[in-house]
């Protein structure tokens, strides 16, 4: 009976939020092991936040750098194209007029060699009409060429890759 007693005695204790001495300083111990692991693990969260946010702002400043300096090579490859025009216009003997002109056509040819080694080619023609690459500015009416085919380039049309960096202004044929 004496041990029933101990029994509900701890139990009335416990209950009543009072704690044997052994059972106190086994408590005390782990709440402070967890206080340290829980100002551990705000640190490390604290110090990753930090880093990202680091990266983060590292990544926005090269991405900006990229864009800034997404032409420097196309801009590179044109100065030769530059160089030449600029010797061309350099000459002033009339009797020079044929070396002009071939001159102008080797500059030309090179520019040609720039634009295609950049991905930038000339809209096609060969296909007819196409809304998405041509703009019709005038029509005409002729009969030996089909319904929306394309009679006349009044300005050649340019794309990059398959985007459109300038329409071709066609005229086309409506019967």
């Amino acid at each position: 009976m004496s041990e029933e007693k101990n029994e509900i005695n701890e139990n009335e204790q416990a209950q009543n939020g009072e704690v044997g001495s052994e059972t106190q300083a086994v408590i005390e111990p782990k709440e402070e092991s967890c206080e340290d692991k829980l100002k551990a693990m705000e640190d490390k969260y604290l110090r990753t936040h930090a880093e990202f946010e680091n990266i983060k702002k590292r990544l926005e400043k090269e991405k900006h750098i990229a864009i800034d300096y997404a032409s420097e090579k196309f801009a590179k490859d044109l100065l030769p194209v530059l160089d030449a025009l600029e010797m061309a216009s350099l000459i002033d003997d009339k009797e020079q007029f044929d070396k002009l002109k071939e001159g102008l056509k080797l500059t030309l040819d090179k520019l040609i060699d720039v634009f295609s080694r950049h991905h930038i080619e000339p809209v096609s023609h060969k296909d007819g009409f196409d809304p998405n690459f041509h703009e019709a500015v005038m029509q005409t009416s002729i009969q030996e060429h089909e319904n929306d085919a394309i009679v006349q380039v009044m300005q050649k049309g340019y794309k990059y890759k398959q985007r459109v960096l300038r329409p071709s202004l066609v005229s086309i044929n409506k019967k």
